[in-house]
């Protein structure tokens, strides 16, 4: 018998509730992240792929980078609401604390359409999967709530080719970029020991021991 189907119901929520470093870990990270999202902004024109190459639609390829931070929360603290409160908060911070950005408002609303993507995936794997695959599919879940989000306030004025092929490009990045190189980066926090109060430490330093 497995230990998930012998866990007692207190010894669910005490798995799923929060402790007070955890509640620190999403602000700090919402944080940093929030300052990499303001610079992060800063160049987003300067690269403009989608203008480099004449396809607009190819610019979505660019926006992993803004997913990051939920499935990086969600990997990290392994709890409901994870995601979606880190990835708030680095909106949050990119938009209130930095001085803003050329998107004004809707900057917050994209951190709460994104967050709500990345959260999904999570809830997908029921809080109990932290591997490669739920990394991705909460970067993929992410990007398509991000590309819905993006058809209605910035381009309204696309077909539905258009429309499609921007939610490929978002999906690509968002399973590569926020999925596969958000894990990478939780993993490489957890082999120099900065998440040992974590699932995510725990795991790595499980690992070793049986290497």
């Amino acid at each position: 018998m497995s230990s998930a189907s012998t866990r007692t119901p207190t010894e669910g929520r005490a798995r799923l509730s929060y402790r007070t470093i955890d509640l620190v870990t999403i602000a700090s990270l919402g944080v940093a992240f929030g300052v990499i999202f303001w610079a992060w902004g800063k160049l987003y024109g300067l690269l403009d792929l989608a203008a480099t190459i004449g396809y607009p639609p190819a610019g979505a390829l660019l926006g992993g980078g803004w997913l990051l931070a939920g499935v990086v929360g969600g990997l990290v603290i392994r709890r409901p609401g994870a995601a979606f409160g880190t990835e708030v908060v680095a909106a949050a911070i990119s938009m209130f604390v930095l001085g803003g950005t050329e998107w004004g408002f809707t900057v917050l609303l994209s951190g709460l359409v994104q967050g709500a993507g990345a959260e999904l995936g999570f809830a997908l794997g029921r809080y109990r999967r932290w591997g490669l695959g739920v990394a991705v599919l909460a970067g993929v879940l992410s990007a398509v709530f991000a590309s819905v989000y993006e058809w209605n306030f910035y381009y309204v004025d696309w077909g539905l080719a258009y429309k499609v092929a921007h939610l490929g490009f978002f999906a690509v990045s968002g399973a590569v970029v926020a999925g596969l190189l958000g894990w990478m980066l939780v993993r490489s926090l957890a082999g120099t020991g900065a998440l040992d109060s974590f699932g995510a430490g725990r795991d790595v330093a499980g690992e070793g021991v049986q290497a």
